[in-house]
């Protein structure tokens, strides 16, 4: 675990959390209320559970954008309420209706689980408020059967796979073994990749799905594909999953025998310090990794690293990116029609990533091939090239 990060103070705002994610709200005063010179947006992220690391990532992100930006966002001071979203849907829809019903509070940014974005789209679309998730990728959150209410600054699953797909069908002479979870979330990676990977004249060895969120062992699966002899494995996995999965992938020799392709959540902030030196030269597909060289991400490495004593995350730059944008929203005003007028609005993002514009809601943006590699003494995530956008 990575140690806890001391919030600059000059960002202490209202905290609001709860014991297991369940829906009382405590403390805060209402943005709503006071005006258009304030505005109040939840914070809905996992302080607790196996997610709470993404959500300190994620609260980081966007706690460093307000303290870019005056404490400000379109103008008006801003008021930070945090709640918990817990492990998954019983605590984060439950939280998450509370926030959407609360009068006091703009807009809410966050959320790391697909279930509980997909649980509270109702809830805010009869709110008329704006959620603006920042993190979950459920293919369906956006797109013709979303919500003018729901936006999101992360990705859909689908398009971080199929990004993979063309180059993987150039690079490999042969056949690729997928490797993922059994959940939804594992489906649609590994059905993205397959898309665009086969359409491009790929050819697929095999594929297994291990059990989720309980499989510490895959031993046995990765004799599997051992003995299938493909030419090249291509696997989804996050946070202690992923860690376990590339360390046996190394220990098991199957590293230096079989090139190695992911989703970039693989090798991605904390996994890939705990992998370290069994993820050398894994490839993987993502929209952001701190060795993008452009002068926005320049700055916010730089000012990230200095707040957090380590370098940013995906997951930081999401958020981020949600306070970026509802910083051009808010111009328009402060309603929750107005809001979403304002996104409706926007031309583009000046994003660390690169800069990006909304397409159905959800980031038009470019994804990168990145290579696990040592760069100043540290495991990191380097930029090989720009990878064919993915058609959504």
């Amino acid at each position: 675990m990575r140690p806890t990060r001391a919030l600059p103070l000059a960002l202490t705002a209202t905290l609001a959390l709860t014991a297991c994610g369940g829906s009382a709200l405590s403390g805060g005063d209402g943005g709503g209320g006071e005006g258009d010179d304030s505005v109040t947006i939840g914070l809905l992220v996992p302080k607790s559970g196996v997610y709470a690391p993404l959500g300190e990532d994620m609260e980081a992100g966007f706690r460093l954008f307000l303290e870019q930006n005056e404490k400000q966002l379109g103008g008006k001071d801003v008021k930070v309420k945090v709640v918990d979203e817990g492990g998954g849907p019983d605590d984060g829809v439950p939280a998450g209706t509370t926030l959407a019903q609360d009068e006091s509070v703009d807009a809410v940014v966050g959320i790391v689980n697909s279930a509980v974005a997909l649980g509270l789209t109702d809830a805010f679309t009869e709110a008329k408020k704006p959620l603006v998730i920042a993190n979950a990728g459920a293919n369906a959150i956006t797109g013709d059967s979303g919500s003018d209410y729901v936006w999101r600054t992360s990705f859909a699953n689908g398009e971080v796979g199929a990004a993979m797909g063309e180059h993987v069908a150039k690079e490999v002479d042969g056949e690729v073994y997928l490797v993922g979870p059994d959940y939804a979330a594992g489906d649609e990676f590994l059905a993205g990749f397959k898309e665009t990977f086969e359409a491009a004249g790929g050819k697929i060895a095999g594929t297994q799905m291990t059990p989720f969120g309980t499989t510490t062992n895959f031993q046995p699966y990765l004799q599997k594909v051992r003995n299938a002899d493909p030419d090249a494995v291509f696997a989804f996995y996050a946070g202690s999953e992923a860690v376990t999965f590339v360390k046996q992938y190394d220990s098991l020799g199957l590293h230096g025998k079989i090139p190695f392709y992911a989703t970039g959540f693989l090798t991605e902030g904390g996994a890939l310090e705990a992998q370290a030196g069994a993820a050398e030269g894994i490839f993987t597909s993502l929209h952001y990794s701190s060795a993008l060289e452009n002068e926005t991400n320049a700055q916010f490495v730089k000012d990230y690293q200095e707040a957090n004593n380590e370098p940013p995350t995906v997951y930081a730059v999401q958020a981020y990116d949600a306070a970026a944008a509802l910083g051009q929203a808010l111009e328009t005003g402060t309603s929750g029609d107005d809001i979403v007028e304002g996104l409706k609005g926007i031309e583009e993002i000046d994003s660390p990533r690169g800069a990006w514009s909304f397409k159905n809601n959800g980031p038009d943006q470019t994804y990168y091939l990145r290579k696990v590699a040592q760069q100043d003494g540290e495991w990191t995530n380097v930029i090989e090239s720009e990878l064919t956008k993915p058609s959504s």
